[in-house]
């Protein structure tokens, strides 16, 4: 009985999120911060299954909030880590001080992670490397409170859900690995992407004692608190439009002014939903014109080889110019088939919403406030930024309001280069410049140690990816390249170090 009573809130409270964000107005359709286009999280049992033997899957009884002293603060719950050791020291492990490479989960669970990023299993045979990847609490399998419908039950409980809690969680994992394998003197180098970008930072500059070095790959840790214009993001989408296809560019931009027009008719939504092949009849055009932002938006962060999505999706513009529906939506729409393929329905599928998608609402609504909006200079119909009603919707779903400074008072961000030169150290800044996400990426070095490496044609963590021989092109092979030698010069001078205090 009270699994179903637990059963019955969950859907009131998923249903109530998605009714409110429905009637909101406030951009909540903010781009995801992950390094996988986001197809990796619909069967993560099966990813499971297919993950190589050398990894070995634990669980840490993790501290549920570090930062306080009240007894509810001593609760725990299970934490999931995975461990490769088979490249570790040669053989000899610990006993050879070899380092350890961690990769720090972010908003999804940690399987699809494993599968698909390959810095670390590529780059292990060269360092003798133990390979770690832990999960972010409130995900995958490190759920709090018991279940999922416990913890994401209200505020009360999401108030554990944040970055510093979490990389917390990570400090205290390593060091009880580095205790438990005698690995004491193992360097560590922390590895993550797009928001996991930002949390090695943030670890490397939090706990130095823990990890040697950070690679931060797609990490745009400037997007907080308008260090960054708010229509970064959306005009490199735009210039990443115009640079593929200047046609297709033209198209897009016209479309959003023949959407309002189609719309304004009598039956115009039911002849856009026609026309869009809409999973359900349009409700308003801004449902339309949201959906084709995100796939436009999708395309360009994720525009990797040797696919490359805006060429694919920009082929379909421009090729349906030569049929005979040569009008500018059934370009539009077109484009769409060329990129999502050929579905029985678009644009308002049936909502099965994703455990990434609403802890990352959550996190968006709390500490992850990036004003990501548009102006008047882009491909887009102009779509600001307002706090003020981003702060009133957040509310009306959890009941507190978000900390729109937070970060960049724990973690900074203002006058970066002025702060870090003389503090931080041995961090890569990695960015693929055609990555939406790069306009609040650190793009210029601050110092010998905190550098700075973008590739003119990379998009979002192209670089932590799986290495393919067959179509990784030149630059994206010298760029992980380079970023393996600066590892090694860290991993190096620290052995230095420590033959001189031993």
């Amino acid at each position: 009985m009270h699994s179903s009573i637990a059963s019955f809130q969950w859907l009131l409270y998923i249903f109530t999120v998605i009714s409110s964000l429905q009637v909101s107005a406030t951009r909540f359709n903010i781009p995801r911060l992950s390094p996988t286009r986001g197809t990796i999280l619909q069967n993560p049992e099966i990813l499971s299954a297919t993950i190589s033997e050398d990894f070995q899957t634990f669980y840490y009884n993790q501290t549920l909030d570090h930062f306080n002293y009240r007894p509810e603060s001593y609760s725990t719950f299970q934490q999931r880590y995975v461990i490769n050791f088979k490249y570790w020291g040669g053989g000899a492990g610990a006993d050879a001080n070899a380092p350890i490479f961690v990769y720090l989960g972010a908003e999804e669970p940690l399987d699809g992670d494993i599968s698909i990023i390959g810095f670390l299993t590529d780059n292990a045979a060269r360092f003798n490397a133990l390979l770690v990847y832990i999960e972010h609490r409130y995900y995958g399998k490190s759920i709090p409170f018991g279940s999922r419908e416990e913890a994401l039950k209200n505020a009360s409980t999401l108030g554990y859900f944040n970055s510093a809690q979490a990389i917390t969680d990570y400090a205290e994992i390593l060091l009880y690995i580095k205790e438990k394998f005698n690995a004491r003197h193992s360097p560590v180098i922390v590895i993550g992407g797009s928001y996991g970008g930002m949390l090695a930072t943030w670890f490397r500059l939090k706990y130095p004692h823990v990890a040697l070095g950070a690679l931060a790959s797609s990490a745009p840790i400037l997007y907080f608190d308008d260090i960054t214009p708010q229509n970064g993001y959306y005009s490199i989408v735009t210039r990443d439009f115009r640079e593929a296809s200047e046609t297709c560019y033209e198209t897009i931009m016209k479309s959003w002014a023949e959407i309002e027009k189609v719309a304004s008719k009598p039956d115009g939504l039911s002849i856009l939903s026609k026309k869009f092949r809409t999973c359900k009849p349009l409700k308003d055009s801004y449902e339309l014109e949201d959906y084709l932002e995100l796939v436009f938006a999708d395309a360009a962060q994720y525009n990797q080889p040797p696919k490359y999505p805006v060429n694919m999706l920009c082929g379909g513009i421009d090729g349906a110019a030569l049929g005979t529906d040569n009008d500018i939506l059934s370009k539009i729409f077109a484009g769409v088939v060329a990129s999502k393929g050929n579905k029985t329905c678009y644009v308002n599928p049936p909502i099965n919403e994703s455990e990434t998608t609403v802890g990352y609402r959550w996190q968006t609504c709390s500490e992850m406030v990036m004003p990501i909006g548009i102006d008047n200079t882009t491909m887009f119909p102009p779509d600001p930024f307002e706090l003020s009603n981003y702060i009133d919707d957040c509310k009306k779903l959890y009941g507190v309001s978000p900390r729109p400074h937070w970060a960049t008072t724990y973690y900074g961000g203002y006058d970066i280069k002025l702060i870090l030169q003389r503090f931080a150290s041995n961090i890569i800044f990695s960015n693929g410049l055609r990555d939406p996400y790069s306009s609040g990426g650190v793009l210029e070095d601050i110092s010998e140690s905190v550098i700075a490496i973008h590739t003119v044609n990379g998009s979002h963590c192209l670089d932590i990816l799986r290495a393919n021989q067959d179509s990784d092109p030149d630059w994206l092979v010298m760029q992980r390249k380079a970023e393996v030698e600066i590892i090694e010069g860290w991993i190096s001078k620290y052995y230095d170090d420590l033959k001189a205090v031993q």
